[in-house]
């Protein structure tokens, strides 16, 4: 039980972290729309870089970007929180039934990766050089949440025993 209950409690942490980023990325829109703006718009990137045809100026393009990643961020909340409640409700049951009940939470867990992945360190660090800038770099932090999150995948996605007979 100890491994099952880990595992949930693991999945649940990522889902709460993920619901305080949506929080605070709505309540306070300004700070990481800074963000976002910035790195699209490759300002403080390395002087005379010849990238910078990739630059985007336009601010109805920089608030796409950044909804589009708040709602990357609730829907994989979302599907974390579900398959993680999927989880406790079948906690106590048999390690067949455990297992199925994983698959709301694998496929939160696989979006939630894609994002970090994909958005900030492919698209953001890597087509916008954001790994140039000494501000506005957050390759760190989403190499920071795409390891927790690998780590949380691989546990929780591990096949569960029969629970041992009290």
């Amino acid at each position: 039980m100890l491994f099952r209950v880990s595992k949930i409690a693991l999945a649940a942490a990522i889902s709460f972290f993920l619901l305080l980023v949506v929080f605070n990325n709505t309540t306070d829109y300004g700070s990481n729309y800074g963000f976002v703006q910035h790195v699209l718009a490759m300002d403080t990137t390395f002087p005379g870089n010849a990238a910078m045809w990739r630059a985007i100026n336009s601010v109805p393009v920089y608030h796409v970007f950044y909804a589009s990643i708040i709602l990357w961020e609730f829907v994989a909340a979302v599907l974390i929180g579900a398959g993680t409640w999927k989880l406790w409700c079948a906690r106590k049951a048999d390690a067949k039934t455990f297992n199925r009940a994983k698959g709301l939470l694998v496929a939160g867990l696989t979006v939630n990766l894609l994002q970090w992945l994909v958005a900030f360190l492919t698209v953001g660090a890597e087509w916008f050089l954001m790994w140039q800038s000494k501000t506005w770099n957050g390759q760190e932090a989403a190499f920071r949440m795409f390891a927790i999150v690998s780590l949380v995948l691989l546990f929780a996605s591990r096949d569960d025993k029969e629970l041992a007979d009290s």
